[in-house]
């Protein structure tokens, strides 16, 4: 299976168009999102591709409830972390790392999925931990998402610049 990992996307909805394109030509059946959506119409992409969404608020996202609504078409927003299985991986999604590097050691989860920070990490620490970057490209200048395939846990970096 398939996951598209997006976090940061801070409100650049080109970027997202361009991710949500990605993610539909390498037929990405899931995606997650590490938080900092911002505004609620930043679900419009999500919703226009069709694919299932799993999501955490980051620390920018204020309206919270006009988010969960617009993404309620396709997905689940959570707070302060969301679980799931997904190919038969246990994964924990969160927005600030601080937890990571614990939940991987902890043996509960196959794949941490953090944001936060804006840069770019995929590593393992008994589970591998992936941050996506930043899909919005404010703060690097670099604009990624990762494409994880859930049989082999192979993360690729796509730029979407």
């Amino acid at each position: 299976m398939k996951v598209g990992l997006v976090s940061d996307s801070h409100d650049n909805l080109p970027k997202l168009r361009a991710a949500m394109e990605r993610f539909r030509a390498e037929g990405v059946e899931h995606i997650i999102h590490a938080g900092d959506f911002i505004a609620p119409f930043t679900a419009a992409p999500f919703v226009e591709l069709g694919v299932p969404v799993t999501g955490v608020f980051g620390n920018n996202d204020g309206e919270r409830r006009g988010l969960a609504a617009r993404f309620a078409p396709v997905g689940e927003l959570h707070f302060p972390t969301a679980k799931l299985e997904l190919g038969g991986k246990r994964f924990v999604v969160m927005h600030e790392p601080d937890l990571a590097e614990a939940a991987a050691r902890s043996g509960l989860y196959e794949v941490v999925v953090c944001g936060h920070t804006h840069v770019l990490e995929v590593r393992t620490a008994g589970a591998l931990i992936i941050n996506p970057g930043e899909c919005g490209g404010w703060v690097t200048g670099r604009s990624t998402v990762v494409v994880l395939e859930t049989e082999t846990l192979e993360a690729r970096v796509v730029d979407l610049d």
